[in-house]
């Protein structure tokens, strides 16, 4: 069986297997057609250095007790098209927050971690990046919705009344000193220059986000989203809970661009 095969109906009750990739921790929980979580979120620590068939074999054993279930929902912390991993700048480093390893990059660029995981799991597997799984738990579907995850770096996704749109790395764009809007929001550079330094970055690259795609919602979700205040996200922005990176697993199969 591979991510390929998909089925077109699935039963009233279908279950997701909805599993979170992050640069920190691999969560996961299965969800029902309603959208809520049947059991407890299972959670283990990311390995570094994290090669594919290390973070296979980790997820494989991580969601063990959990595959009586009709599908499964991944999201991951990069680029993905088709199931294959473009690039994934997190796992990419031989150590949290380190500098890129080449050879981990390479073992990663063009990867079909669709068709792995599906062969791991024997069930149908769809493999996002974890943005647009985030969204799709979100998004009303009216007007253009902008979705920004804060945590190890930052995500990005795009709805347009509702639909999923083919996914940009809008955060590898340049933010400031050289930085990348994934670097200057991301975890270790929080840790560095402190809370409030890093809130004055999130608000400044909302307003450089809104000024490129004149959004008309804003969900910013991640781990770090907590360290936030409604007032930080502007009039036009929402602050949603981490668990948005899992539900969103039910609502993927339908929101295909």
């Amino acid at each position: 069986m591979t991510a390929a095969k998909t089925e077109t109906v699935w039963p009233h009750d279908v279950l997701t297997l909805s599993i979170d990739i992050g640069g920190s921790g691999f969560k996961a929980s299965i969800v029902n057609a309603q959208g809520v979580m049947t059991t407890d979120r299972v959670r283990t620590d990311t390995p570094y250095p994290c090669p594919p068939d290390l973070l296979v074999s980790t997820v494989t054993e991580l969601v063990q007790p959990l595959l009586r279930v009709h599908r499964v929902s991944v999201g991951f912390p990069g680029l993905v098209r088709h199931g294959h991993v473009i690039e994934v700048p997190s796992l990419s480093r031989a150590e949290y927050g380190g500098e890129r390893d080449a050879d981990l990059a390479a073992a990663w660029h063009g990867y079909d971690l669709g068709h792995a995981l599906a062969q791991a799991f024997q069930l149908p597997t769809k493999v996002v990046n974890d943005a647009d799984m985030q969204g799709c738990a979100v998004a009303t579907g009216v007007g253009l919705e902008f979705v920004m995850t804060l945590g190890t770096g930052v995500g990005t996704a795009l709805f347009n009344d509702g639909v999923l749109l083919p996914h940009l790395e809008l955060s590898h764009g340049p933010f400031k000193e050289g930085m990348t809007f994934d670097i200057a929001l991301g975890n270790a550079q929080r840790k560095e220059i402190g809370n409030e330094r890093w809130v004055k970055r999130v608000r400044k690259a909302i307003s450089a986000f809104d000024d490129m795609l004149f959004f008309d919602r804003l969900f910013v979700g991640g781990g770090n989203a907590k360290q936030l205040s409604p007032g930080d996200v502007g009039p036009k922005g929402e602050i949603v809970p981490n668990t948005s990176g899992i539900l969103g697993g039910v609502r993927v199969w339908s929101l295909d661009t």
